[in-house]
């Protein structure tokens, strides 16, 4: 029966293999590379690697975030909404993306009454969720998108 939840990628699935491996290795079982493939391909429920490699490469890959789009949330605290200038999947786990959003309205990033700096136009690397790594004093994520 094969899984027809969303697959990982390719780079995860060889990783999942080369954990395999190591680990059946350290058990005193030693398999080759192309062996640890075929039996993660079964346990997604393909026949073989080549079958589960053709179901993963010739999917569109999935990104959340598309040129153009219109988003809204919170920049260091900040409401906004703008627009998605431009994507760059970063890879890894989580997925991570680059974003450059532009902000419709200049945003100001001093809490200060004195004193003002305003963005418009910002660089981010956010995860599926919407949220940054990097966290502001306060321990909220940078940017947060909201859906």
């Amino acid at each position: 029966m094969r899984n027809h939840g969303q697959l990982p990628g390719l780079d995860s699935l060889k990783d999942q293999a080369k954990r395999l491996r190591r680990s059946l290795a350290q058990e005193g079982q030693m398999i080759s590379h192309s062996r640890a493939l075929e039996l993660v391909a079964v346990q997604f429920g393909y026949r073989d690697w080549n079958t589960l490699y053709a179901a993963v490469g010739n999917r569109p890959p999935f990104n959340p975030y598309m040129l153009g789009s219109r988003v809204s949330g919170f920049y260091l605290g900040q409401p906004f909404t703008g627009s998605v200038l431009g994507v760059q999947a970063l890879g890894g786990e989580p997925e991570r993306y680059r974003l450059t959003l532009h902000f419709d309205d200049p945003v100001d990033v001093v809490t200060f009454d004195s004193f003002s700096a305003f963005r418009q136009r910002v660089h981010c690397n956010v995860d599926t969720t919407g949220r940054t790594a990097q966290r502001t004093s306060n321990g909220r994520p940078q940017v947060e998108l909201v859906w």
